[in-house]
């Protein structure tokens, strides 16, 4: 039961990370622009 919670939150953990690089891309491209 634990290992399931544990595999729930670094999944979280990865997407939380994934949604702020894409993020912090979209934003330094818009200021290039």
């Amino acid at each position: 039961m634990l290992f399931i919670y544990d595999l729930v939150f670094s999944l979280v953990c990865t997407l939380i990370l994934v949604i702020c690089v894409l993020v912090g891309v979209a934003f330094l491209t818009l200021l290039e622009r």
